[in-house]
């Protein structure tokens, strides 16, 4: 399958090489050329399927021509080998729990599956890969494990300083080998910047070959749909039409969702649930998107004031806010309201919601007060533990440290800090 430029068609390249690259030579993000739907038969019978066979024939037709089957198959099974389980809250709804992985976030599955891909198209290559990426929170420890000791592959993390978590930073500070932390003075939309500048500076890429492991590159994007499918497989005797309120920053996770809608998944709506940083809630009530810089919040991983995804989203509906709306919703919550939900939830059932799961908990709710017979599964895409200070803050006690978390406790941070643009510039070409 090709995939094309969203600035302009006529630029396509293989999976493999967009890959590779990251990001177009125009600067536009990559999209399949097509979306192929799969056999009604197949999510009539998808109880039957493996997790992992399920993952094969959703990604299979957009990697065809550039990676082997048996490749493909030990790709996905080197990126799914822990569980998704849904946890009932209410009677109409559960929480899809995506952080059993190794960093404890649904961003494992992304960067293990692209981490692997490159490892395999690497072998090929003459040349050592570096690998850009921005992070708000869980992508820079989600990507440092899954490249951790790749050959041929170099990582730089850019974070902002500050606005993420200590347990966030220590995962992405704290491994070594090829993986490195740039500590940036700014936020994450700064970060991102830099990493999409430095794609496009001849001087740098002369010397180096460059990729992205942010959602943008479509081996980190794609396989986000996964999880979907397990869930729907999850639910499905339940014969109720199924909602799925995800937490949005990037907006990449719930762009695979759709993806995965696409392909045939019954579902009956999507829910982008934001924080402060509301400019898809803007657009879909006002039709007028306008970027703005990022407010820090609780939920840290969504403080994103341009979503870099929502482009993918709105190719998906042709471009046609209406037919958009007959397939999204989007809401906007405050610390506060979101704090005052994790309390809510904990003191009912006694589970506990990390920040970015309260706001897609808030965002389900909103939803079900007009559509009450669905049946809501919220994203809870990473382990409270990971957010300490909020969790104890808000409920007043302290999670287990689960032994994921406890092996990065204690090790040296170490990170080089930059200011502009030309400070990674200058790293980049120094190292």
């Amino acid at each position: 399958m090709k995939f094309y430029s969203l600035n302009d068609q006529s630029i396509q390249t293989s999976f493999r090489n967009a890959v590779i690259a990251g990001i177009a030579p125009d600067k536009g993000l990559y999209f399949p050329e097509r979306i192929n739907p799969l056999p009604n038969t197949f999510f009539n019978s998808i109880e039957e399927f493996s997790d992992q066979e399920i993952a094969f024939k959703a990604i299979h037709q957009f990697v065809e021509g550039d990676i082997p089957d048996s490749i493909l198959k030990e790709i996905i099974a080197n990126t799914l080998d822990f569980d998704f389980p849904i946890i009932e809250i209410e009677d109409n709804m559960g929480a899809l729990e995506l952080f059993h992985g190794p960093t404890m976030a649904f961003k494992d599955v992304g960067a293990r599956f692209m981490a692997n891909c490159l490892g395999y198209f690497s072998k090929e290559e003459k040349e050592e890969v570096t690998v850009l990426v921005a992070t708000s929170g869980d992508t820079g420890g989600a990507v440092a494990n899954g490249f951790l000791g790749v050959e041929g592959v170099n990582v730089l993390i850019l974070y902002p300083s500050g606005k993420v978590s200590d347990i966030q930073e220590r995962q992405l500070t704290t491994l070594g080998k090829n993986i490195e932390a740039i500590e940036v003075e700014g936020t994450f939309d700064d970060c991102q910047r830099m990493v999409k500048t430095a794609f496009l500076d001849t001087e740098i890429t002369a010397q180096k070959k460059l990729t992205s492991a942010n959602s943008i590159n479509i081996a980190r994007w794609l396989p986000q749909m996964f999880y979907f499918l397990f869930a729907y497989k999850q639910v499905k005797s339940m014969g109720r039409e199924i909602v799925f309120s995800v937490p949005s920053g990037n907006f990449g996770n719930i762009c695979a969702g759709m993806v995965a809608q696409k392909l045939g998944m019954p579902v009956k709506h999507f829910v982008a649930s934001t924080n402060a940083n509301d400019v898809v809630p803007k657009f879909m009530e006002k039709g007028i998107y306008k970027p703005q810089p990022s407010t820090a919040t609780i939920s840290n991983a969504m403080d994103v004031g341009d979503p870099s995804n929502f482009v993918r989203i709105r190719r998906l509906y042709q471009d046609d806010l209406d037919l958009l709306r007959e397939n999204l919703f989007s809401y906007s919550f405050t610390d506060d309201v979101t704090k005052k939900a994790m309390k809510k939830v904990y003191s009912k059932t006694g589970y506990t919601m990390d920040p970015h799961g309260a706001v897609g908990y808030l965002g389900l709710k909103e939803y079900q007060k007009s559509h009450p017979y669905t049946y809501g599964i919220f994203l809870e895409t990473a382990h409270p533990v990971k957010f300490l200070d909020v969790v104890e803050e808000t409920l007043g006690f302290s999670p287990e440290i689960p032994p994921q978390i406890q092996k990065v406790m204690g090790k040296e941070k170490k990170s080089y800090k930059i200011s502009t643009y030309e400070g990674l510039k200058s790293h980049l070409l120094v190292h």
